[in-house]
């Protein structure tokens, strides 16, 4: 192991500058023809789902695409979410759950234009304390969990494991808050249990010695679709170059993003977190070209668990995905 990893970061940071060098002509990038909006906004919220658009943004990568990138921080997805379907931002990074019930709902008209993140093995979980009377995962039915939101990718991932294990969701107190906050209701005791992921799973650990008690993205959800960008169908009608630009710029990032040495900086300086922290935590896996098969396991999930009551068809969805030859 020791002797690979230098050779698959050289391979990187090649395969970065080959992506830098033939992203240098913006205007060749985008098809000639520019974008319709160069300067876009896109809803965000801090966590390490984000790693690739940092790095979009301050490898150049939207810049070589004619893009100006604003971010804005949202307290959720649900959050995010509806800063985009106001019009206050023009895309928006949400957990695919949320992009799925806004479908069934009809509150929304919704594509889904790029991919962000899979849970990888132990990037997100159910995590407890000492003092918790949850020991084990038998321990979570009746109980206080901390979701970020209502059918949120947290709040669903955590029922789908409970479930695989023959525990009853229906009695537990779910609480939803901020991912900031987990630990430390964790350590006052005001939850038994939260979903966590990166960075704050790694950060509950050192204040609070938070601890796993179950891998949310294991049995039915294991590799599960986590997050990704949208935006409403009629700006994707509206600014099709645009979302050209800038697929071809998260995919751009993506590729270069196999090199940890390039996203544990943008984490830290990003969303706030300690160097030790960022080196220790494990990162999702990233995506950005839309695959719909993979992405049919969330509405379909949603189904299962009686969140939508109709099948919801993801190809549907998806938003044409750019290439970059």
């Amino acid at each position: 192991m020791i002797g690979r990893a230098p050779r698959r970061r050289w391979a990187a940071l090649a395969l970065a500058a080959a992506v830098l060098s033939g992203c240098s002509q913006p205007s060749g990038s985008s098809g000639g023809g520019g974008v319709e909006k160069a300067s876009i906004r896109v809803a965000i919220l801090t966590t390490v789902d984000l790693a690739t658009l940092w790095l979009a943004q301050e490898g150049g990568y939207f810049k070589a695409e004619g893009l100006e990138v604003q971010t804005d921080v949202g307290a959720s997805g649900q959050d995010t979410l509806t800063r985009m379907t106001s019009g206050k931002d023009d895309i928006a990074l949400s957990t695919y759950t949320l992009f799925f019930l806004a479908k069934s709902s009809g509150s929304a008209d919704l594509k889904l234009i790029a991919d962000a993140t899979s849970a990888s093995p132990r990037s997100n979980e159910v995590v407890t304390v000492p003092n918790s009377p949850v020991k084990t995962v038998k321990d979570l039915g009746g109980k206080r969990i901390a979701i970020s939101s209502k059918n949120a990718a947290s709040d669903v991932l955590t029922r789908s494991v409970m479930r695989d294990h023959g525990i009853d969701t229906e009695k537990v107190e779910w609480v939803p808050m901020p991912l900031p906050e987990m630990g430390t209701a964790l350590a006052q005791g005001r939850v038994d249990a939260a979903y966590q992921p990166e960075p704050f799973l790694t950060q509950s650990a050192k204040i609070a010695g938070a601890y796993p008690v179950i891998d949310a993205a294991s049995g039915s959800t294991q590799a599960f679709p986590l997050t990704g960008y949208g935006a409403t169908a009629k700006w994707v009608q509206d600014h099709p170059k645009t979302m050209r630009a800038f697929q071809r710029a998260m995919l751009n990032a993506t590729r270069a993003a196999v090199d940890r040495a390039r996203i544990e900086p943008l984490v830290v300086r990003n969303a706030r977190v300690d160097q030790d922290i960022a080196s220790l935590m494990v990162m999702p896996a990233f995506g950005s070209t839309l695959d719909a098969r993979r992405i049919q396991r969330v509405p379909d999930l949603l189904q299962q668990l009686g969140v939508v009551q109709t099948k919801i068809d993801a190809s549907s969805m998806i938003a044409p995905q750019a290439s970059t030859g």
